[in-house]
């Protein structure tokens, strides 16, 4: 049985997307060693929150999952692993 998704739903989910294929990439620059670990992690995040239907929980979710990048982003370029 498939859900019906309005507009709303279908942005968001658009945007949850986007974020995992972005941390996804950018597990790519970090160490052999500890790739395997991020993307369980942020495998593990996501999922943790996969039933959520609340937007404006989702909408923060997503705010907090895109500073947590960020700051991930930058460590990684601290640390000399250009992308």
């Amino acid at each position: 049985m498939a859900l019906a998704f309005d507009l709303q739903d279908f942005l968001i989910r658009a945007r949850v997307l986007k974020l995992y294929r972005q941390a996804l990439r950018v597990t790519r620059r970090s160490p052999v060693d500890a790739r395997v670990e991020l993307r369980t992690t942020i495998r593990q995040e996501m999922e943790n929150s996969r039933d959520c239907n609340d937007r404006q929980k989702i909408r923060y979710l997503l705010s907090e999952g895109r500073e947590r990048l960020k700051r991930l982003d930058e460590m990684l370029d601290m640390q000399g692993h250009p992308e």
